[in-house]
């Protein structure tokens, strides 16, 4: 008689002052992937919210979880482990010995360690980055490599992949990378039911930067040309984004244009333009089967050559190179 197989059990670490999003987003993933996985007859994930001692954890954000003690799943076979960060992470890991201590020793007794944000802080303080590259919030990364100098922190990944152990970025980074977890476990079709009912991208790939050139923007110029900004953005597949045409949309002369621009946002207009193409690039090329040269149509370089001689000077590698680099991320 063939025996049921168990159910893969993820335990989601809670400690006080941890942030909520970086718990609930992933444990909002495995609950959407454990529906699906039941639909189509597979064991579906068995979670537990678990904290050091149990009962009621408080958030940074002042909501309270219900929690289960580690210490209950002793000699069990753990599947995954997910450790969430915290908005202080520095003045927090004074007090989460314990939750380290637990997590350090449930570590080799499951398949996978992963955490979210500055969740990597615990792990860390835990012996078990010592040697890898690791992702983080980028906040936080020169902090955590200076804390911890025996790891390497990949500053721009969404998440990196160092098995048993995987980390993430800040935040909403966590579910890109539960995403990942669940893929890797029930397929990408399953993990694109998981996305289209959470309406998120499935999925930014782990060498995503964490921060889109439209952000860097918006927080250099101080909303001084947000209305250009997003004209551009609308407007990519035009080759013809002179500096006088981008002059006219802001209603000033050319020549003080480019030194206003230049002075608001840290570089000349024709320099933005050129990455702006570039990150919009990077997403068809993260997100769509589009040959190189259609990409390089659609987001204004005009031809292929003129694509691979930005992402070079920019980037350091070619397009094709960025695609294939990402599928196997």
């Amino acid at each position: 008689m063939t025996s049921t197989p168990a159910a893969p059990l993820v335990l989601f670490v809670a400690f006080p002052g941890m942030g909520l999003l970086d718990l609930t987003g992933p444990q909002t993933v495995f609950w959407c992937a454990a529906k699906r996985m039941a639909e189509r007859g597979l064991v579906p994930y068995e979670r537990h919210t678990v904290s050091a001692d149990g009962g009621l954890v408080v958030t940074a954000e002042g909501v309270a979880l219900d929690t289960l003690p580690a210490a209950q799943f002793a000699g069990r076979a753990i599947d995954t482990i997910l450790v969430p960060g915290a908005p202080g992470i520095s003045a927090v890991l004074a007090d989460v010995g314990t939750t380290v201590d637990w997590i350090a020793g449930a570590a080799p007794h499951a398949r996978r360690v992963t955490s979210v944000c500055t969740g990597a802080f615990l792990l860390a303080q835990g012996g078990l980055l010592d040697g890898r590259r690791v992702a983080t919030h980028w906040n936080m990364a020169d902090v955590l490599e200076q804390r911890f100098p025996a790891l390497e922190v990949d500053r721009e990944a969404i998440f990196v992949r160092q098995d048993p152990v995987w980390t993430s970025a800040g935040v909403t980074a966590g579910i890109d990378l539960a995403l990942a977890l669940v893929e890797e476990d029930c397929g990408r079709a399953l993990a694109m039911d998981v996305a289209r009912e959470l309406v998120v991208f499935m999925k930014r790939a782990g060498g995503q930067a964490q921060e889109s050139e439209l952000l860097r923007a918006q927080v250099r110029d101080d909303a001084a040309f947000d209305a250009l900004h997003g004209w551009i953005l609308d407007n990519l597949h035009d080759a013809g984004l002179t500096v006088e045409r981008l002059a006219a949309r802001a209603h000033m002369s050319a020549r003080n244009f480019a030194r206003v621009y230049k002075q608001k946002t840290g570089r000349p207009p024709a320099k933005a333009v050129e990455l702006f193409r570039i990150g919009a690039a990077k997403r068809m090329l993260e997100q769509s089967e589009a040959n190189l040269a259609q990409v390089a149509r659609q987001c204004g370089f005009g031809d292929e050559d003129r694509m691979c001689t930005a992402f070079r000077r920019n980037l350091g590698e070619t397009p094709s190179a960025y695609r294939k680099r990402l599928a196997g991320a």
